[in-house]
């Protein structure tokens, strides 16, 4: 049986995830936060300790799983020999896509969270996350470096920033179709938002001709 401390910290980083996911940090008060927690603000004084430390604590719990499943994927694929650039791809994308798959119904808003506050308009903030990610997103890197010798270290790193923007795109939802609304993002997309799986394909598809073909030496 929970606790009622237990209770209070998951229900401020349910509420964080999805405050934050919808309005960035700077957007979101910490006010807002307790009010729709029903909490306070000592609560999270108690619990984080600040709203930065309550950002980075769901951080840290939305990226968990996420790590561990690049992780597990990378050391599987490099005690094969050495991956190919889609294969590396796949091992990045899908789990963060995933989220969508394996966190029921707030996995969408974990999605949303996480891509969000990749790339927040704030350095300090996207430091916070990179804090949480860095080092298995390094190692992906070196991968594809390896794996694409015929582009110099510098293209493979601007290929990858760009692919780490394009998926932070689509966590955050910011090229889901808009209904009733034209434009080249509604035009018969709405698989793509409706099944993960698809758009997972599509992207890893996208990104590799992107690697393979549009890389400059």
């Amino acid at each position: 049986m929970e606790t009622p401390v237990e209770t209070t910290r998951e229900r401020l980083l349910n509420v964080a995830e999805q405050r934050f996911g919808e309005g960035g940090y700077e957007g979101t008060s910490l006010r807002a936060i307790t009010v729709a927690a029903a909490a306070n603000i000592a609560a999270v004084n108690y619990h984080f300790g600040s709203k930065e430390a309550l950002l980075r604590a769901a951080v840290a719990r939305a990226m968990a799983p996420v790590n561990t499943e690049r992780r597990r994927r990378l050391d599987q694929l490099e005690a094969g020999g050495p991956p190919t650039p889609e294969e590396l791809i796949r091992a990045f994308i899908e789990p963060g896509l995933e989220l969508v798959l394996h966190r029921g119904e707030r996995g969408a808003l974990v999605a949303r969270f996480i891509g969000r506050i990749a790339f927040d308009p704030s350095r300090r903030i996207r430091e916070l996350y990179a804090a949480e990610s860095d080092p298995i997103e390094s190692r992906y890197l070196a991968a594809l470096q390896r794996a694409l010798p015929q582009a110099s270290p510098e293209a493979v790193a601007f290929g990858y920033m760009n692919m780490l923007g394009l998926l932070a795109l689509h966590q955050s939802q910011a090229l889901s179709p808009t209904p009733g609304a034209a434009g080249p993002g509604n035009s018969g997309n709405t698989a793509n938002t409706e099944d993960p799986g698809k758009l997972a394909e599509n992207l890893v598809a996208f990104l590799v001709a992107a690697f393979d073909g549009g890389l400059r030496p």
